[in-house]
This record gives C-alpha cells, sequence and structure tokens, in this order.
C-alpha cells in the first residue's frame, strides 16, 4: 500500500465542487488482491469472494451516489477491499437511479436482493453500505423487521446519509469541500419525488429502530453529515440497539473509498472487516 501525501478521497471531491468529473470515484481504490468477481442479472449486482470464505455468511454491499450515480461497479473495489479484510463472500446489490427510479423503489430492490439471498440459504448476513447505501441499509433493517424476515446479523454504516433534510450542524462547519445543505436537499428532493423527508423509511434518524442489530457506523470528523451518524447512533442506543461510532479525523465522505491508497481507508476497512466477521462467523 502506498501512502499518499494528498487524500485522494478529498482531491475528489473538491473537483467535484470545480464541477470537474475526473479523477473518477472508482479509481480511488486499489485492485483488492485475490477477489473473484462474478457478474449476477437476476438480481443485478456483483458477488465479490475473497479466498477461502466460508459457505452460509454473506454481506449484502448497497453503495452510495446520492441515488443520482454510483454502482456495483464504481464501489467494487472497495467492497472488495471489505470482502477480504472480512473474509466472507459479498454481493454487491445494483438498484435504479434517479430520474428513473424514485423512493421506495431502490429499497424495494435491495429488500428483494435480501428475500434472495435467504432463499438460496445465506445466512448470517450482514449489511454494508455508504452514504445513500447507509440510507438504504437501515431502510432494509426496518423493512426486514416488518414483513417478519429473519433480520441482518449487522449493519455497517459509512458515512450514513440519515437526515433528508440536511439539519445537521455539521453543515456549518466549513471543512467539506463539496456537500452543502442545499446540494443535499436538492439529492433528497429527487429521490423522494414528493414524499415526506420524514418518512420512516426514507430517512433512518425518523425510523423506529427498535429491535434493530448491532451496528457499526464510521465517519469523517470533517464531513457535512457528521451530525447523521451521531444523530442515528444517538438515537439507537436510545432504543436498545447495540451501536460502535467511530470518527476518523481529518477525513470527508466516503473516505474509505481510497481503500489501498491511505492509511487511513485501509485501517477503516480492516476494523469493518474484522467488527463484520465477528458477527458473521462463529
Amino acid at each position: 500500500m502506498t501512502t499518499t501525501t494528498k487524500d485522494p478521497n478529498r482531491v475528489l471531491w473538491e473537483a467535484r465542487a470545480r464541477g470537474e468529473q475526473l479523477p473518477a470515484w472508482e479509481t480511488l481504490a486499489t485492485e483488492p488482491e485475490g477477489i473473484e468477481a462474478e457478474t449476477v442479472d437476476v438480481p443485478a449486482g456483483l458477488w465479490l469472494r475473497p479466498p477461502g470464505a466460508p459457505a452460509g455468511p454473506v454481506i449484502l454491499a448497497i453503495h452510495g451516489g446520492g441515488f443520482v450515480g454510483g454502482s456495483a461497479t464504481t464501489h467494487r473495489r472497495m467492497f472488495g477491499h471489505l470482502a477480504r479484510a472480512a473474509g466472507v463472500g459479498t454481493f454487491a446489490v445494483e438498484y435504479g437511479l434517479v430520474p428513473e427510479h424514485v423512493f421506495p423503489g431502490q429499497l424495494d430492490t435491495v429488500v428483494a436482493a435480501y428475500r434472495w439471498l435467504l432463499d438460496n440459504g445465506a445466512g448470517p448476513i450482514g449489511v454494508a453500505g455508504d452514504s445513500c447505501g447507509a440510507t438504504l441499509a437501515v431502510g432494509l433493517a426496518v423493512r426486514v423487521r416488518e414483513e417478519g424476515l429473519p433480520r441482518p446479523a449487522s449493519l455497517v454504516l459509512m458515512s450514513a446519509w440519515t437526515d433528508l433534510e440536511a439539519g445537521g450542524a455539521s453543515y456549518d462547519a466549513g471543512s467539506d469541500p463539496f456537500f452543502t445543505r442545499d446540494l443535499v436537499r436538492g439529492l433528497a428532493a429527487g429521490y423522494l419525488a414528493g414524499a415526506d423527508p420524514r418518512d420512516p423509511l426514507a430517512a433512518p434518524v425518523h425510523a423506529d429502530l427498535r429491535g434493530l442489530p448491532p451496528t457499526c457506523l464510521q465517519v469523517g470528523a470533517e464531513e457535512a453529515l457528521l451530525d447523521d451518524s451521531r444523530r442515528l447512533a444517538e438515537r439507537m442506543r436510545a432504543r436498545g440497539v447495540e451501536v460502535r461510532l467511530d470518527e476518523f479525523p481529518d477525513q470527508v465522505h466516503t473516505f474509505q473509498m481510497a481503500a489501498g491508497r491511505t492509511t487511513v481507508a485501509d485501517d477503516a476497512i480492516r476494523e469493518a472487516g474484522s467488527w463484520l466477521r465477528s458477527t458473521l462467523v462463529r
């Protein structure tokens, strides 16, 4: 692994703030060693299998991108690093993007993928997501509870987007190079398409969190969405959920995407993978 002097993840968000599309998001991470990738058509997604992965335990990985971008392909490397760190087979699910697909379509898709894993003998299942992927991960856990399905064994939420109204005080810190209240509220409006931004299946901070599985949250200490993770962790604890909240100094949104290129991303992926494995492999 090569440690860079300039965080490539911050470089990306600074470029996006200038309206530039390079570097490409999927190039931030290095290729994870030894990961076997297999495309699946129905449900759409990618299997990412590390060497020696046991039969049964699975990670369902849900990519971020503000509901307007991102894919299993953009996140293949990062999720591959996570699969390797956990030593567990990982299915990175695809879902439709705004404007063609809006709430609750994306949630329906990831719940259907979860059902498919169960129907094919997977279990226990951990669910991991970054940004709006974390939004969907919590929504999935709530839906699964309401529908009486076996609950996920655990959740890993990276830079979670939990408040679609962007009310957190961390937006005012001025340390995030890209994410502003107006931008985030605009993304939320596109996703909601007229739905209530406080709908508990859309906005995790307003969900009934009773009975949710153990949850690990990772967040950059300088990202605008910092309070989204803090508030969710606080509300989970109040509902009796086992919660781990790790804040990473000097980091901004989805810093784990630089896995293989920065020490902090590698540390976060290693910790998330180890934590997931502890909940999935006995």
